[in-house]
């Protein structure tokens, strides 16, 4: 024998009738079959009433509706008008509504009366339906057998007349016997109800007494999810469950099951199915008393989206006894219901999380309760704090397993969630936090990927900058990512993109291949509306991708990283400003869990900050500093043989992308002056731009150039200055090379001609190389050396980077 129980959507129209139909007829087995009213029904009933008892004729409208919708319903599922018994359940609701509203009074003992009615006519349909579909069923009116006292709206059940009842009527079953949900009567034979998941309880009720096979509850969804699937878009079904797992699922947020209402099941170690009336194959979540969770961590991710917490505090409080006890009685006789409690050690403060509409109320019965020890400035007045939400991690299998929930706050940490409260049950069951409302889908999001190894990790990138560079990078993405997927179980998207003029957002993406269309077609760029809407979608795993040189866009970076946003870029702005910005910026980074990396800064994609990094942390100190870090000035010099004009080479440059859209920014060599200040910061000196020494190689004229073309124009005049430079390198067997150094405290920068056993004398093309000499290194420098400039190497700096952080997000 089973025990079928099926919710409001499964009895909401004719369709679903059918389904419920073909699932009782499909069973071999004998069938206690308990539904629910019509789906919204029960709410109008509400109204009805509230309308009616304050003298509202409109009362009658809703009593019309319902009699209508009913009556349309019984007339598409079995083609003729409604009998007389479901006409008269409409009858007795239009003649207590209109006592209601001669009275103006609302009972209690009238209330269930009403309420009751929905149970009443879902029943009948289906019973005249199923009779018509030659299905053997027998129709038993629940309150002639559910016995209760006349604590009306929640009533209490008497199990030991309950179970006589229902064991002596069971003698008279049919193939299939349909009990409504919901409703009961007391002692004297008044009509009572349940309570919330009253139809729930009906069949845990009779499932338990009979101690049947199995209770199966049949709603809309396949069962409990990992998540919640309206915010979790990876959550995934859960086959087996306990019951302890599944009761701490369903308190927070899993609304497919209400606790109290299953007890007398559970009691009885029955086993509980939850299946989908509308996808009557699925196997559905089975929750039992005992099995195997195998090594799965945790069950599932539950929350609570709207909750406020409310606290008492005051030095008063300590050691002294019946505070706790005074607080949550008068939330009780309050009728408030209490979701979450945590009290520190000290004593000096208990705070519990209350539905966000019952705060205002649980501030004025506790303000109330201890008027006398806030009004002697014993206790602090008590206040609300609102918009925020519960998560909670729960599985049977976190019980002395180490470090779970450093993992959970180290992934929310990571995502700059704070954390406003922590709870955890000596059971080790459940572990929950208390969170901004604004930061649920992130947190819980990040959470599902950590605990269930979701297929990818997805970093979320947020680019502007679409020029060379970030074309480049866009390609590398699109490339690289189904190998990504493979092997390091990553998915790179790129949420946003902009340039000087467009910008273009997709929640799940731009597609690698048609990003530029959408670019095109975007919005007006406007970086405050980047940055907002950036915060705005407040999402997981989030990197903001500067692909510029623009000071306005760097001045942008304190702000993202304080929403625990990491940053990368090649723009140097920021890590070449004032040394007190500098270490803001890292300060910040480290502060609210982000990260700020700038690899390419420093000679494109060559690994010289991360090696550097990993110098100093290792205990090494850095000396001494020699480089080229130019690979524009390096092509120029390398070039440049004295036949061929230096402004052709120069333009031969730009042509091939090798130098900024205005070189003078590369041949004032500032853009050198402010690489080498990055080394010197990054080996652990404090140093400012301005204490670079730098000896210029170009003449006075052209330091003053008004264009790029005026530039250019006066580059050509002094072609004897650049000859004569390169004629005396070439007599002395040298060659010219740009190099930035640093030693006992001066940085300097300027043209030098070095010999041919120098380690720069070999250095082709547009190749940077960095010399650095240390503790460890002394006599023989640690030297690196590559391409230093391109949009193609650069571009792979700046992927180095993302991934680096895209695996710290683990």
């Amino acid at each position: 024998m089973k025990v079928l129980k099926f919710g409001g959507t499964s009895v909401g129209n004719a369709e679903s009738i059918r389904q419920v139909a073909e699932i009782i007829a499909s069973s071999k087995e004998q069938l206690i079959v308990v539904t629910s009213a019509v789906g919204g029904v029960t709410d109008q009933l509400v109204k009805m009433s509230e309308l009616a008892s304050k003298g509202n004729e409109e009362y009658k409208i809703i009593i019309e509706h319902i009699a209508l919708a009913h009556q349309k319903l019984y007339y598409d599922l079995l083609g003729q008008k409604p009998g007389a018994d479901l006409i008269k359940i409409t009858d007795e609701l239009a003649e207590i509504g209109h006592g209601m509203w001669l009275l103006k009074e609302l009972t209690p003992r009238s209330s269930d009366f009403v309420l009751g009615c929905g149970e009443r006519l879902s029943n009948l349909i289906l019973f005249d339906y199923l009779k018509q579909q030659k299905i053997k069923v027998k129709y038993f009116d629940s309150r002639e057998y559910i016995v209760t006292d006349s604590h009306f709206g929640k009533a209490n059940v008497n199990f030991k007349k309950t179970t006589k009842n229902i064991k002596a009527v069971s003698k008279e079953f049919e193939q299939v016997n349909l009990f409504p949900g919901f409703i009961s009567s007391s002692e004297a034979n008044e009509p009572t109800t349940l309570g919330r998941g009253g139809s729930d309880f009906t069949a845990a009720i009779i499932a338990g007494i009979l101690e049947v096979d199995n209770l199966e509850i049949w709603t809309d969804v396949d069962g409990l999810m990992t998540a919640d699937p309206r915010l979790v878009k990876h959550a995934h079904f859960i086959e087996h469950v306990s019951y302890e797992e599944a009761l701490e699922l369903s308190h927070f947020g899993a609304k497919v099951i209400y606790p109290p209402s299953i007890q007398p099941a559970l009691q009885k170690g029955i086993p509980i199915t939850i299946k989908n009336t509308f996808n009557a194959t699925h196997p559905g979540t089975l929750i039992t008393k005992k099995w195997d969770e195998g090594k799965q961590l945790i069950r599932g991710i539950s929350s609570i989206k709207d909750i406020a917490m409310v606290t008492l505090s005051g030095s008063s409080m300590v050691g002294i006894p019946r505070f706790s006890f005074r607080l949550f009685r008068s939330l009780s006789e309050a009728k408030i219901n209490v979701v979450f409690i945590t009290q520190a050690s000290s004593e000096h403060s208990i705070s519990v999380g209350v539905r966000e509409e019952d705060a205002k109320k649980s501030v004025e019965v506790l303000n109330e309760e201890f008027g006398f020890e806030i009004d002697n400035g014993n206790i602090n007045v008590v206040e609300a704090e609102k918009d925020l939400s519960i998560i909670a991690l729960v599985g049977n299998n976190m019980k002395d397993q180490v470090g779970v929930s450093g993992q959970m706050f180290s992934i929310l940490g990571k995502n700059g969630i704070s954390v406003k409260a922590i709870a955890q049950g000596s059971s080790e069951r459940n572990i929950s936090a208390v969170i901004p409302k604004v930061d649920l889908r992130k947190a819980l999001n990040a959470l599902h990927e950590s605990f269930f190894l979701s297929d990818y990790r997805r970093i979320n990138l947020f680019i502007i900058g679409a020029g060379n560079v970030g074309k480049a990078f866009m390609a590398q993405v699109g490339n690289q990512n189904g190998f990504l997927k493979e092997h390091y179980h990553l998915d790179i998207k790129v949420i946003a993109i902009a340039n000087s003029r467009k910008m273009t957002f997709d929640q799940q993406g731009l597609p690698s291949t048609k990003w530029q269309e959408h670019l095109d077609n975007g919005e007006k760029f406007q970086k405050e509306a980047f940055l907002e809407k950036m915060h705005d979608m407040n999402m997981r795993n989030s990197i903001f991708v500067d692909i510029t040189a623009a000071s306005e866009i760097a001045s942008l970076y304190p702000d993202i990283l304080k929403r625990s946003v990491s940053v990368v870029t090649p723009n140097k702005i920021a890590a070449t400003g004032p040394q007190e910005h500098y270490l803001e910026l890292k300060g910040s980074a480290k502060k609210y869990g982000g990260q700020f990396l700038f690899e390419t800064n420093v000679c494109a994609g060559l690994p010289i900050l991360s090696t550097l990094t990993d110098l100093i942390k290792s205990g090494d100190e850095i000396h001494r500093i020699e480089a080229v870090l130019s690979g524009t000035l390096n092509f120029l010099f390398n070039e440049y043989d004295g036949k061929k004009k230096f402004v052709e080479v120069i333009k031969e440059a730009k042509k091939l992308g090798y130098t900024e859209p205005d070189p003078r920014l590369d041949l004032f060599m500032e853009d050198v002056k402010r690489k080498i200040l990055i080394l010197i910061r990054e080996s652990g000196y404090s140093f400012e731009l301005s204490d670079i020494i730098m000896k210029s190689f170009l003449p006075e004229s052209c330091l003053k150039s008004s264009s790029v073309e005026d530039f250019y124009t006066k580059i050509e005049k002094e072609e004897d200055h650049f000859r004569a430079i390169y004629e005396k390198a070439k007599e002395q067997g040298k060659r010219l090379r740009v190099v930035a150094k640093y030693k006992n405290g001066v940085g300097n920068v300027s043209l030098d001609e070095v010999e041919s056993t120098h380690p720069f004398y070999n250095l082709e093309g547009k190749d940077n190389i960095v010399l650095f000499y240390t503790n460890r290194y002394k006599d023989q420098p640690l030297e690196i050396k590559g391409a230093g400039a391109g949009a193609d190497v650069t571009a792979s700096g700046i992927f180095a980077d993302v991934l680096r952080i895209a695996q710290s997000y683990q």
